[in-house]
């Protein structure tokens, strides 16, 4: 339901920020004190941010709110032409595609966090890898150049990511394949390791997923965002003061 995603959810928090903004307005008017059109654009960032904080969106939302109405601000000053508007709106939503439905935005991880899974990976057998959300493909470029014995696959939903990482990988030489979709169709008994990057609101959804489809010997890894389960989580700190690497095995 529309009306329950976070992004539908940020776009009433703009809104509802705007009524106190303008009651300020109106009241420092009164006193010979109005307020500039940055100062206005500022303190409606702030409120829809503190707004947003307070009702619970993910965190990486605050910055969102904040500066949607100083980039607003900003377009008009520098008098965009619409079809430069358009071309950018058109990217973004290329490239953040379903984060309003999965509430999953993009996470790069990076080579510690690719080398730290690398290490716990059986050796001396060839072994199906999935990233899910695989983003620009960089975890699954890696994997498939140091295991080329193995396959390794990508999926990501959004258009933009899905078609970088395929030129990426076409570039490149790499075995890697990437393909356009939504994880919750897969099967993951088809595979030895799932790689998540995702974000906390879909971890219990993956889990339960997981239980009911990971076969014996097979691994589910996920950076930063803990997998709900009672026991049998190996943790691993790729960098230091970075976030956790969490690992079970089935």
């Amino acid at each position: 339901m529309i009306s329950r995603t976070p992004a539908f959810q940020a776009l009433l928090v703009q809104a509802g920020a705007v009524l106190p903004c303008a009651a300020l307005a109106v009241a420092l008017e009164s006193f010979g004190h109005g307020l500039t059109l940055l100062h206005a654009a500022l303190l409606q960032g702030l409120l829809a941010a503190l707004i947003s904080w307070k009702v619970g969106l993910a965190r990486w939302w605050l910055p969102i709110q904040f500066l949607f109405p100083i980039a607003l601000l900003a377009g008009l000053a520098l008098q965009m032409p619409p079809w430069l508007a358009a071309a950018a709106f058109l990217v973004m939503l290329g490239w953040y595609w379903s984060t309003y439905r999965t509430q999953v935005p993009y996470y790069p991880s990076n080579p510690a966090v690719w080398r730290a899974v690398l290490a716990e990976l059986p050796q001396g057998r060839a072994l199906r890898i999935i990233d899910i959300g695989s983003g620009l493909g960089g975890f699954t470029l890696h994997l498939a150049a140091v295991r080329p014995e193995s396959e390794v696959v990508g999926i990501e939903l959004a258009p933009v990511p899905w078609l970088v990482s395929r030129l990426r990988a076409a570039l490149s030489g790499s075995r890697a394949r990437f393909e356009r979709g939504d994880y919750e169709q897969l099967n993951f008994a088809e595979y030895d390791l799932v790689f998540a990057y995702l974000s906390p609101a879909a971890m219990p959804a993956l889990w339960i997923k997981a239980q009911r489809e990971m076969r014996a010997g097979s691994l589910l890894a996920s950076y930063e965002f803990e997998i709900p389960a009672a026991n049998g989580i190996k943790t691993i700190r790729t960098t230091e003061g970075g976030p956790l690497l969490y690992i079970r095995a089935f």
